[in-house]
């Protein structure tokens, strides 16, 4: 007779994508003695790399930094394909047996929180047998991402049901695209569409970068030397250390001097780019947005593949505004038509937080915009939860590592306290709340900024998105520091944490 399926855990992660499978290895390393499940909505692991699959789909930062801290990236390319990185997740989970803990095909609809069991109960709807299930732990670990798995961001277009062509966004790639031959208008200029372009453009007839303003670019090569020399001369561990180290001081200064001197680093990315691209070509007008450099993230050009398909001729960029969709194209405000056969709307993403699951506290709804976020990691008066949401301004998961290093440390505080519940008290009601990320204005924040928690204006109610200031306060800082309060099970009735809950408002 079979057994019985286990549905209570110490631990439940949401997601198995980078940061879920970290959360998991890093688990089995520092607490081994605690149960995991990761509910995962899709059929595989991988998250990111596993739901895009359009043209060209690479890693946007160096997988020396991209890469987990304990698990040295070990290709030549440190700018990698989506399938190289694939396969690094799936041979992660493979290294520490995670695998067998996943539930794949569960969405998690909602997390139910209870003072008196001091246990979350997750509901899921499980997609092959069309039922509802449960799932109880005592710790929820929320790594499902920040955007919309299942629609990605598209503006409704003036008449674009006119247009004889195909339309497809990145995030819903047609496995069966065939664009050889084909006249192609990609509308955007992020880190999609810039991928996109140079891959369509070596088989398309002709391929249009839409925009209505410019991205900053910049090119970088897809290998990193010194990390390829120093991995054949000294052991791959303490070469991977040494470039992570490398690469993680690098953005560091990068992004420091972009936000104190934004003219001088426009101008060294303008002129490096004038470098590689004719003469005949505006880079005033096509390059040259109306922010500063790292108001939003750089567009990274591996091996200057962008600029490459340009000065080739095999790729174009148009810099205006759409007026409408016509049958054969994009008409423009300035008159110009765009015609097309296929236009690519790599036009972004839908920010979401939880995977869109609904959080509940003793049975009242917490939406996490009634929240202060707590070290980047938990929230105000929400017992027994973290959450990764990694940085803006560096590779995603550096915070990955340490948020999970902070998490172990917590159970083990709990454990030492004989405690069931943890929750950080917000100590001043009255303290001014700010924006959960500030001073970056990339459409999919702007969009979604009243859905996201809110930080205050001191430590430990703020979001730094600093590397090595988090690392600090995740890793040494006390995690006993009078502000995260130890509970038992059931030593707050429901009418304690209501009024608890509501005087944080």
């Amino acid at each position: 007779m079979a057994s019985k399926e286990k549905t209570d855990f110490d631990v439940l992660i949401v997601g198995a994508g980078l940061s879920g499978i970290a959360a998991a290895a890093h688990l089995t390393m520092q607490c081994p003695d605690k149960s995991y499940v990761i509910i995962e909505q899709r059929a595989d692991m991988g998250g990111t790399w596993d739901l895009f699959r359009y043209p060209g789909i690479r890693s946007d930062s160096d997988m020396h930094t991209l890469g987990y801290r304990f698990k040295p990236w070990l290709h030549e390319k440190s700018i990698a394909d989506g399938p190289a990185i694939w396969d690094y997740v799936q041979e992660t989970a493979d290294e520490y047996k995670i695998r067998p803990n996943i539930r794949f095909k569960n969405r998690v609809l909602t997390a139910d929180w209870s003072s008196e069991t001091a246990r979350w109960t997750v509901t899921t709807h499980d997609e092959d047998s069309g039922k509802k299930r449960k799932f109880t732990a005592n710790f929820l670990f929320m790594c499902a991402g920040y955007y919309d798995y299942d629609k990605g961001y598209r503006p409704d277009f003036p008449n674009e049901k006119s247009f004889k062509g195909q339309i497809v966004h990145p995030q819903h790639w047609p496995e069966d695209l065939d664009y050889s031959g084909k006249k192609v208008v990609v509308i955007g200029s992020g880190a999609t569409a810039v991928t996109i372009v140079p891959v369509m453009a070596e088989t398309a007839t002709s391929v249009t970068m839409l925009q209505r303003t410019p991205t900053w670019m910049v090119s970088r090569p897809a290998q990193d030397k010194l990390a390829n020399i120093l991995r054949a001369i000294m052991p791959e561990k303490m070469a991977y250390a040494v470039t992570r180290f490398k690469n993680i001081t690098m953005q560091r200064f990068v992004y420091r001097a972009a936000r104190k001197d934004p003219a001088k680093v426009g101008k060294k990315l303008l002129d490096m780019a004038k470098k590689e691209l004719p003469s005949s070509f505006d880079v005033e007008k096509h390059l040259v947005p109306p922010y500063g450099p790292w108001e939003q993230r750089l567009c990274l050009i591996p091996d200057s593949d962008m600029f490459k398909a340009l000065s080739d001729g095999k790729a174009q960029i148009v810099t205006g505004h759409i007026d409408k969709f016509t049958a054969k194209g994009i008409k423009l405000t300035s008159g110009e038509e765009l015609e097309a056969d296929i236009i690519v709307t790599a036009t972004g993403l839908n920010l979401v937080t939880l995977g869109k699951a609904e959080l509940r506290v003793d049975g009242k709804p917490e939406p996490l915009a009634n929240h202060v976020s707590y070290k980047g990691v938990m929230f105000s008066d929400i017992p027994n939860m973290a959450s990764i949401f990694g940085y803006i301004n560096a590779s995603w998961t550096l915070k990955t590592d340490i948020v999970c290093d902070y998490v172990c440390r917590l159970l083990k505080e709990m454990d030492y306290q004989q405690a069931k519940i943890a929750v950080p008290r917000l100590d001043d009601p009255d303290m001014p709340l700010l924006p959960f990320v500030d001073d970056f204005s990339s459409g999919y924040f702007s969009r979604s900024i009243d859905n996201l928690p809110k930080n205050g204006d001191r430590h430990p109610w703020r979001t730094l998105q600093d590397y090595q200031a988090e690392k600090k306060i995740l890793t040494q800082e006390p995690v006993d520091d009078g502000i995260m309060q130890f509970r038992q099970a059931g030593q707050w009735s429901a009418e304690e944490a209501e009024a608890m809950l509501e005087a944080a408002e």
